[in-house]
C-alpha cells in the first residue's frame, strides 16, 4: 500500500485518538526513520523516547530472534530465566531493589501507587505529585498527572491526590499530612517541558517521607535506562528513593515496564494484590537484557553525557542567534529548548526537511536523541533547526 491507502485504512478502522503525522513509517535503523515515500528522517525523538539505543539495534534484534524460537510467553505462575536475569541487572544498576514487571510506564506507576498504599498504614491514602507532571493515562495515573488538560472529560477523578508546584519546597512542606502515603515525582519532568528537579527539593521529599512514614516514588519512565548519562535520573542527585518506575527505553523498542522497590517495601506486594498477565514475558525481558548489555558494551552512558553536552552547547549557540529561543535546559540526552511562542509549526517544518523533534507544553522543543547519536547527526539536526527558525522569524 502507498501512503494514502494506509491513511485511509486507519481512517476507516483505527480509532482516531492520536493526532497523527501524515507519514507512513516502514523502517527504522539506528538514528533514522524511512517512510513509504522513500524519505529519510533524522530522528531526534525516537519512538517517543522509547528507542533509546536507536531503531532496531542489531543486538536487540538478535536477542528477540533467538528468544522467539524458544519461548515467547509463559504465565507468571512459573519461573523464567530472562525475567530473573533482568531483575538482577536492574537491581545492580539501581539501589538494590526488587522488580515487578509490566508493559508500560503507566502500569509501572499504577503498581507503585498500589504498593505505597499496601506498605503504609491503613489511614494513609493520599498522594502528593507536582504540577506539570505526567504519570500516565490510567485513572490513578492520570489523576496523579497534575495537568488539568489531561483531566478534561474524566471528572470526578480518584480522591486523595494533591498537587504542589514543582521545585517549591514550602508548598511541599505545607501539603504533607499524616495521611500521605507517598510523594511521586519525576527527577526531570518530560511532558511538562524538561524541567529539572533541584537537589534540595528532592532531598526535602526524602526527609519529609522519612519523618512521616511515607514513601518516595520517582517516576523514571523517561529518565531511566541511561537517557541522562546515568542508569537512572536520581543518580544525579544526592538521594535514594523507595520506589522507581521505568519503561520507554527499557526494552530497546519492545513494550515493557518495571517497578523497582526497596526489598523491605517490595515485601508488601504479596500474591493476589497485583499482577500483569504479559508482564515480564520472556521476549520482552530478552530484549531488555540485550539493551542493557548494549549500553555497557558500547559505552552509551558516556556517549549520552558527551553528545548531550555537545547538543546543549550547539543549542545554546542558537539561542544567542535566535530571539525565539529563551533558554536551553536538560541533562544528557534529555534536552528542552524553551521558546517564546508556540513551537508546533517549527516541529512540522523540521519534519518536512527530514528532522524529527517534538514540541511539548506548547513552547518547549524536545531533543531526546538515541544514546548512539553522533556529533555529525547533532550538527545536521542543528542545521535544519537553525534554518527553520531563521525562516520563521524572518
Amino acid at each position: 500500500m502507498d501512503t494514502q491507502q494506509t491513511i485511509e485504512l486507519f481512517d476507516k478502522y483505527v480509532i482516531a485518538n492520536y493526532g497523527r503525522l501524515p507519514r507512513v513509517i516502514v523502517k527504522g535503523q539506528n538514528g533514522y526513520l524511512y517512510d513509504a515515500d522513500g524519505n529519510e528522517i533524522l530522528d531526534m525523538f525516537p519512538g517517543w523516547a522509547v528507542s533509546g539505543i536507536g531503531h532496531c539495534h542489531p543486538k536487540v534484534v538478535a536477542a528477540i530472534k533467538e528468544q522467539a524460537e524458544k519461548l515467547l510467553h509463559i504465565d507468571n505462575t512459573f519461573y523464567s530465566e530472562p525475567q530473573g536475569v533482568l531483575a538482577k541487572m536492574l537491581s545492580e544498576r539501581g539501589f538494590g531493589g526488587k522488580c515487578f514487571f509490566c508493559n508500560s510506564g503507566a502500569e509501572a506507576n499504577e503498581a507503585a501507587l498500589k504498593l505505597a498504599r499496601l506498605h503504609t498504614a491503613s489511614e494513609k491514602y493520599k498522594f502528593i505529585t507536582a504540577e506539570g507532571s505526567f504519570h500516565g493515562r490510567t485513572f490513578a495515573t492520570v489523576t496523579a498527572t497534575a495537568q488539568p488538560k489531561y483531566h478534561e472529560g474524566f471528572l470526578p477523578l480518584i480522591p486523595g491526590f494533591s498537587y504542589v508546584p514543582f521545585n517549591d519546597i514550602e508548598a511541599l512542606e505545607k501539603a504533607f499530612t499524616d495521611e500521605v502515603a507517598a510523594v511521586m515525582v519525576e527527577p526531570i519532568q518530560g511532558e511538562g517541558g524538561i524541567n529539572v528537579a533541584d537537589s534540595e527539593y528532592l532531598r526535602t521529599i526524602r526527609r519529609l517521607c522519612d519523618e512521616n512514614n511515607a514513601l518516595m516514588v520517582l517516576d523514571e519512565v523517561q529518565t531511566g535506562i541511561g537517557r541522562t548519562g546515568k542508569w537512572f535520573g536520581y543518580q544525579h542527585f544526592d538521594v535514594v528513593p523507595d520506589i522507581i518506575t521505568m519503561a520507554k527505553a527499557l526494552g530497546g523498542g519492545v513494550a515493557i515496564g518495571a517497578m523497582m522497590a526497596a526489598p523491605e517495601v517490595a515485601a508488601s506486594l504479596i500474591p493476589g494484590k497485583h499482577a500483569s498477565t504479559f508482564g515480564g514475558n520472556a521476549l520482552a525481558c530478552a530484549a531488555s537484557i540485550a539493551t542493557l548489555e548494549a549500553i555497557e558494551e558500547e559505552n552509551l552512558l558516556e556517549n549520552a553525557q558527551k553528545i548531550g553536552n555537545y547538543a546543549m552547547e550547539k543549542l545554546n549557540q542558537l539561542a544567542q542567534k535566535h530571539a525565539a529561543i529563551d533558554h536551553v535546559r536538560g541533562i544528557g540526552m534529555m534536552i528542552g529548548v524553551q521558546l517564546s511562542s508556540d513551537g508546533s509549526e517549527i516541529v512540522a517544518k523540521c519534519l518536512e526537511r527530514g528532522l524529527r523533534i517534538n514540541c511539548t507544553n506548547q513552547t518547549v522543543i524536545r531533543f531526546m536523541p538515541a544514546m548512539i547519536a553522533t556529533a555529525e547527526q547533532i550538527d545536521k539536526a542543528i542545521e535544519i533547526f537553525d534554518s527553520v527558525l531563521s525562516e520563521a522569524t524572518g
